[in-house]
This record gives structure tokens, sequence and C-alpha cells, in this order.
């Protein structure tokens, strides 16, 4: 059984003025332990993919199941990190990190030695009780990893997390995200504008199609790149190739391909 399945997928979005065809015939299966990157031009419906997957919209057409189960809601087997950290201002960093486990009924007495522990991992010691103004904006993004992770979710689902940072910073998290999620036997789902990010810490790129989203090619990352740190994937022989090869893909949909 695959943890996630999505099956012959179409969504339209309904306003008073029109009806617009998102997503059409998708069909999705995503393996426990896979790192997954999805591609394509604007509006194909990557997000989308993601908010059905979350448990946050749902398919017109067709249905989304997670360990073998309809997904109806919003479940805590599922995390969800965006580009922004949504930290709340007024809360310190160990409380606003807490907020996943207190909604879901986890938090316990030893659930404050486990957070600090997944800090320091994360190189962020003694910021429990600072708050979050007093940080970069690198050390908010791995703030808002430990809180995705603290749920301990079977699924994470990373919607652009590194768009927003500078590019020293975004390389040391893909890293750093990359590392904690295999050893600890993570699945999760990247969307991406940034094509060498797909392929340096993926398992398998997907690209979609333009309007409506669907799956156009999958490209299965070659093992010497998938093995490697994503600082270093890049510089490892057959990445160039494979973007080449990805990136001509991406410009024969009927846009134009995303930035690398």
């Amino acid at each position: 059984m695959s943890l996630i399945e999505m099956n012959d997928i179409t969504h339209v979005y309904v306003t008073e003025r029109e009806a617009k065809l998102t997503i059409e015939s998708l069909h999705l299966k995503v393996e426990q332990g896979d790192f997954i990157s999805l591609v394509g031009p604007s509006g194909c419906g990557k997000t989308t993919i993601l908010s059905m997957i979350a448990g946050l919209l749902f398919p017109t057409k067709g249905e989304v199941r997670l360990s073998g189960e309809i997904i109806k809601a919003p479940s805590p087997k599922v995390g969800y990190m965006l580009q922004q950290d949504y930290l709340y201002p007024w809360r310190t960093i160990m409380e606003n990190i807490q907020i996943g486990l207190e909604i879901t009924g986890q938090f316990t007495n030893d659930s404050v030695t486990k957070i600090s522990d997944m800090l320091a991992n994360m190189g962020l010691s003694g910021t429990e009780n600072l708050y979050p103004s007093s940080l970069s904006g690198g050390m908010r993004q791995r703030v808002a990893l430990v809180r995705t992770l603290a749920t301990n979710p079977d699924l994470l689902l990373l919607d652009e997390p590194f768009s927003a940072l500078d590019y020293q910073t975004k390389l040391q998290l893909e890293d750093l995200i990359s590392e904690t999620l295999r050893e600890q036997g993570k699945t999760a789902i990247l969307v991406t504008h940034d094509l060498s990010e797909a392929i340096a810490v993926s398992d398998k790129v997907i690209v979609l199609d333009k309007n409506p989203g669907r799956i156009r090619k999958s490209f299965v990352i070659p093992d010497a790149i998938r093995g490697a740190q994503p600082f270093y994937a890049r510089e490892q022989d057959g990445f160039n190739d494979l973007f080449n090869e990805i990136w001509r893909e991406l410009e024969s949909t009927d846009g134009k391909g995303d930035n690398g």
C-alpha cells in the first residue's frame, strides 16, 4: 500500500465569473520514505495538489488516500511547511513549536525536552525563550521545520520553503532538511520553482503540464546524485545533463520552464 494515492483527480475552481479546470485526470502514488519534487509552469496545480493531500481542499472528482484511507480532513500524520514561517510574534520559540502538539493533544511533560533536543540538532540551542523577532529568516525557517516535525508526521509537504531566503542560507537548509528527513525515514513532497534544488534533494522529480495540470513525465534521480548532500549533488557527474533534460521537458509544456 502506498502512503499517498491520488486516483483520477480532477479539480475545478468555481467563482462567480468562471469555472477554471486546474487539474485533470491526475494519478500519483508516493511510497513511504520517498522524497518527491513537483515542478511545472505557474498555475499547473502544484500547490493545489499539496492542499488536497493536507486535507485543506477536496477534489471535484477522484479521491486522495493517506495510508489507504480517504482524506476527509487535515491529519496529524501530515505536516505542512510553507514559504513563510508563520511564527506568532507574541509567543516564544518553544511556545510556537508547541502549538501543533497542543492542537493535536500530544503535548506532554517530555515534549519540552524533545523540542530542545530537536532545536539543538538544528543549531538553535538556547533559543527556546527568545521571540521570533530575535531570529534571522533562516533560523525562523528551521524553527518552522522543528514545529512541523514535533508532531511526528508520516508525511511532510514542503511548499517552496526556501524561496524567500538568501542563496547561502537556502543551500544550508536544503542540506539540513534533506539529512533530517532521511535520518528519520520521513516521506516528503516538495513544490519548488528551482529545478536544481528539486534534483539535488529528491528521489524523483515530477514535471506537470500547464492548465490543466497532469503528470507529463517523471524523472528518477540517479543514485550518485541522490546519495550526495544537496550542496555536493550539484557537482556530481550527470547532474547538468539531467538538469538540461528536465529543463527541455519544462520548456515543451505550454508555458515557459521554471527558473533554475
